[in-house]
């Protein structure tokens, strides 16, 4: 049964969480997973080089043929919305120059897929992929949300395998 393999990055300036994940018809699993972690000395511009090279090394090595990220979210403050603006575009970048097909999901759509509830805690997204995935730890916070990404990713691509027309819905 052919195999599928996604990266799935949830961004953020100083800890990006990535995931590399294997998938078919029928199963998927956790290939690698980790964060970027940016110390608070470095400056922007060193945190967006570090983000895009991270990413595009993982890209060489595994050979994904799609990225999953998280959507822009909803935040109070300009410069916020700028910071992770930025750090969203450092792992797009680094997706569209390998020629992958980037899909985003809004990040209450993935706690959804994996909680069932669209507000749900990181705490109880990490313990869910840990049981979903059949890991041994809980990942990192960052990373566990990364791999909730791909989850939402492969549930959504797996209709579309079995033939199953997905439903749309307002919102």
């Amino acid at each position: 049964m052919p195999t599928e393999v996604l990266i799935a990055v949830d961004p953020s300036l100083r800890g990006t969480g990535y995931a590399v994940m294997a998938y078919n018809k029928a199963h998927e699993k956790v290939i690698a997973y980790g964060v970027v972690n940016n110390a608070p000395s470095m400056s922007q511009c060193e945190c967006l080089v570090r983000i895009y090279e991270t990413l595009d090394d993982l890209i060489q090595k595994y050979e994904p043929s799609a990225m999953a990220v998280e959507s822009v979210i909803y935040v109070q403050s300009y410069r916020t919305a700028i910071v992770l603006g930025s750090a969203r575009g450092a792992a797009l970048l680094a997706g569209a120059r390998r020629g992958l097909t980037v899909h985003e999901y809004a990040p209450r759509k993935v706690k959804q897929a994996v909680v069932g509830r669209g507000g749900a805690q990181k705490q109880q997204v990490g313990f869910m992929v840990r049981a979903l995935m059949g890991l041994t730890e809980t990942p990192p916070a960052d990373a566990a949300d990364a791999i909730a990404i791909g989850l939402t990713h492969i549930q959504g691509t797996r209709h579309i395998l079995r033939g199953i027309p997905s439903r749309k819905t307002k919102g």
